[in-house]
C-alpha cells in the first residue's frame, strides 16, 4: 500500500476536468463516516456502502458467475441438509434474515422451516421492500416485516418482531466481511436479541485452494470489479463527493497470512477527492481498501463461535468441504 498520513493531508489543486463536488443525500454521520474513512492511512470504506439499488442488483449478478461457487455451494448444502436443519429450529419461529437482499435464499427454504413470522433485514430499503411485496404474493400465510437497519453495530428489533422462538439466518458468508474481532462483536449483539429458546443459522465460507478464492472475487467478465466501482458512485451521492470512476481499478486477492479475500480500488492516476466536508489526494497507485472477506476452517469458526457465547447443535458441508452451514444456539 503506498498510503500514508503524509498522503491523506496533502493537498493539490484539482485537474481542469475534474468533476465537481455534488449534492450530499447521507446523514451527517454517514458523511463522517465515510470522510473517516476516506482520510485513514490506509484509506477505507465499508462494504455496506456497496449496497445501493444498483449495487444490490450487481451482487445478484455475482451470484450466478462460474466463478462464484459460495451461492450454488451453500443452496446444494441447503438442498440435501434441510430437512436435518428444519430438525434444529423447528417450526413456526420468527425467522430473521440478516442481510436480506433479495430474500431469495430464505423464501427457498420457507417450505422446510415453516416459519411463522419472516424478518428481513437489510441496509437497502427500496430494494428490500420491493422483495418483502414479491414475497407476499407467494406466501400470503406468513407475516413479513422488512426493517432496514445497519447491522455494523449494536441493534434493537421493535416490538412488533416478537420475542419468542427467534431464529436467526446469516447465509452466504457474510460474516465474513467481519474481522474476526467484529465478527464475535457482532454475533454478541445477535446473542442479545435471540433468546433463550431461539438460535442461528449461518453460512461459512472455508479456507480452500487459493486460486479458487482469488477467481470468484476477480471474475473474467468483470461484474465484480462493476460492483466495487459501483461504491464511488454511491459515495458521490451519499456524500456529495467527486469520484471520477474511470479513473479507478478493482484489485482483489487472498492474503493467506490473514486468511482472507482483499478488495482494493487503486487509483490509476493522481487525483485530489473532494466531499461534503472534506477532501484527499491520491496517489497513482494508491489504494482504497473496500472488503475483506475472511475464510475460516470448520474448527475456527466454531471457536469463534463460543467465544461469542453460543454452542453448536449442527454442521453441515458439502463433499469438498468448500463451505459449511452451521446451526447454534445460544450457550448455557
Amino acid at each position: 500500500m503506498t498510503s500514508s498520513r503524509s498522503a491523506a493531508m496533502r493537498v493539490v489543486e484539482p485537474e481542469a476536468n475534474q468533476p465537481a463536488v455534488g449534492a450530499a443525500h447521507g446523514d451527517s454521520a454517514t458523511i463522517a463516516e465515510i470522510g473517516a474513512g476516506l482520510l485513514a492511512p490506509q484509506a477505507a470504506v465499508s462494504p455496506k456502502y456497496f449496497y445501493d439499488g444498483m449495487g444490490s442488483k450487481l451482487f445478484e449478478a455475482i451470484t450466478e458467475l462460474p466463478e462464484y461457487y459460495p451461492t450454488r455451494t451453500e443452496a446444494a448444502i441447503f438442498a440435501a441438509h434441510g430437512a436435518d436443519m428444519a430438525a434444529c429450529t423447528g417450526p413456526g419461529m420468527t425467522l430473521l434474515d440478516l442481510g436480506a437482499g433479495n430474500c431469495a435464499k430464505a423464501a427457498s427454504l420457507f417450505p422446510l422451516l415453516q416459519p411463522k413470522h419472516y424478518v428481513p433485514i437489510d441496509i437497502s430499503r427500496d430494494f428490500l421492500n420491493g422483495a418483502v411485496e414479491r414475497l407476499r404474493q407467494r406466501f400470503p400465510h406468513i407475516e413479513m416485516t422488512p426493517l432496514a437497519l445497519d447491522l455494523a453495530g449494536p441493534f434493537a428489533l421493535p416490538p412488533e418482531v416478537g420475542h419468542e422462538r427467534r431464529q436467526f439466518f446469516y447465509p452466504g458468508s457474510s460474516i465474513g466481511n467481519f474481522t474476526p474481532r467484529e465478527a464475535v462483536n457482532f454475533l454478541r449483539h445477535v446473542r442479545e436479541n435471540i433468546g433463550a429458546d431461539g438460535g442461528l443459522l449461518i453460512g461459512v465460507d472455508l479456507v480452500k485452494d487459493h486460486g479458487v478464492l482469488n477467481a470468484a472475487y476477480d471474475d473474467a467478465i468483470g461484474v465484480t470489479a462493476a460492483f466495487n466501482l459501483n461504491m464511488l458512485r454511491h459515495l458521490n451521492h451519499l456524500a456529495g463527493a467527486n469520484f471520477d470512476v474511470t479513473l479507478w481499478r478493482h484489485i482483489a486477492f487472498f492474503n493467506a497470512a490473514e486468511s482472507r479475500i482483499e478488495m482494493h480500488l487503486e487509483a490509476l492516476e493522481a487525483q485530489t477527492v473532494r466531499w461534503s466536508g472534506g477532501e484527499r489526494a491520491f496517489a497513482r497507485g494508491e489504494r482504497i481498501h473496500t472488503e475483506n472477506s475472511y475464510k475460516y476452517t470448520r474448527e475456527s469458526f466454531t471457536a469463534l463461535l463460543a467465544e461469542a457465547g453460543f454452542r453448536v447443535d449442527g454442521v453441515w458441508t458439502d463433499a469438498a468441504e468448500w463451505f459449511a452451514v452451521m446451526h447454534a444456539r445460544v450457550a448455557e
